[in-house]
């Protein structure tokens, strides 16, 4: 609202607020319009995902009750089901896969954004993306054929020399096992949460990647240049302005590279052997995930146990639901470019 002062009217007419208006045109509403339609219809789908959900297991959820969140065992025929040890499967995998996705992703797009030479970063471009499209099928395979069978001898050096710590303790039948020992054997290492969680790695880092690489090509120039002029070095630009600026990318990247491993289905599948009791040994035979149950359990399932399986999808539902407003809430107290040392 403004206040003007108009030449030739009396002194009680000029000081009469003068409104200021925007006038709207035609592909100014459709605009408005496709992106108010594009935003309901996204909560509508994720409403209609999660009512059909809560509609198919509603039979399975009365029957457990409260204990659904707490019972490791699943047997929906005897009453006997619950998504503890998968939870908890499931949220171990992913947490491996971002332990080895976040560095790897990282270096890759901070070297194609700032040391690769200008004729090689289409080319390396391409080939991030060109991984991102390779089915999971194709990762489950090479990771069940030809990665199990070399990363079991880390998984043995890491037990080695990392036993002390529980999560890489290595247990069979209740006994700790000695990776020291020359005569035990190399099976306890196989289809492990460790071999699954590499496999599922591989399949977030180029999505992760391609997101950090989109927000440190957007460090601002001014900023760059001023650091170099400070006597930065390469390295020393990088860390104090790059690397700050990117600090909301990184995180979304890793958040929407972890939401991808929670989901991970056929790989998980082909590699794991399926147990179904908390298994905190990421080293260790035998894991589980929610989305890797319901493809081996969907065709030989009764209607109750459809009914189960729909629940356990309603739990990684929701729990994907909470990681990515987690995400949210973060990447809003760390806006990329909101800090910068230099």
């Amino acid at each position: 609202m403004v206040t003007t002062t108009i030449p030739g009217t009396p002194a009680g007419e000029s000081d009469v607020p003068r409104r200021i208006s925007t006038r709207i045109g035609p592909s100014d509403h459709a605009f408005r319009l496709v992106a108010r339609a594009g935003g309901v219809a996204v909560l509508v789908i994720m409403l209609l995902v999660g009512g059909f959900l809560l509609y198919r297991g509603w039979a399975a959820l009365q029957v457990a009750g409260w204990s659904f969140f707490t019972t490791q065992a699943w047997d929906p025929d005897s009453n006997n089901f619950g998504v503890a040890a998968l939870l908890v499967g499931t949220v171990l995998i992913a947490i491996v896969a971002v332990a080895f996705a976040v560095p790897l992703a990282t270096g890759t797009a901070l070297y194609i954004s700032e040391y690769a030479p200008r004729r090689l970063q289409r080319t390396l471009v391409s080939l991030v993306d060109l991984m991102a499209a390779v089915p999971s099928v194709v990762y489950g395979l090479f990771g069940a054929y030809l990665l199990s069978d070399k990363v079991i001898y880390l998984s043995k050096w890491l037990a080695t020399w990392l036993g002390w710590i529980p999560i890489f303790r290595v247990v069979e039948g209740g006994q700790p096992v000695d990776p020291r020992d020359p005569l035990a054997t190399m099976s306890v290492y196989t289809s492990s949460t460790f071999i699954a969680g590499m496999v599922v790695a591989m399949m977030v880092t180029p999505i992760m990647s391609s997101v950090m690489r989109e927000v440190f090509s957007q460090a601002p120039v001014g900023e760059r240049e001023g650091a170099y002029a400070l006597g930065s070095t390469k390295w020393g630009m990088i860390r104090s302005v790059v690397l700050p600026f990117g600090r909301g990318g990184m995180i979304g990247g890793t958040m929407l590279g972890l939401g991808r491993a929670l989901g991970e289905t056929i790989a998980v599948y082909m590699i794991i052997t399926p147990i179904f009791e908390i298994n905190w040994h990421v080293l260790q035979n035998g894991a589980i995930s929610v989305s890797a149950l319901i493809a081996q359990r969907y065709s030989e399932s009764s209607d109750f146990g459809l009914s189960a399986l729909m629940a356990a999808g309603l739990a990684l539902f929701l729990m994907t639901l909470v990681v990515n407003f987690i995400a949210s809430a973060i990447i809003a107290r760390s806006r990329s470019g909101a800090e910068s040392e230099a």
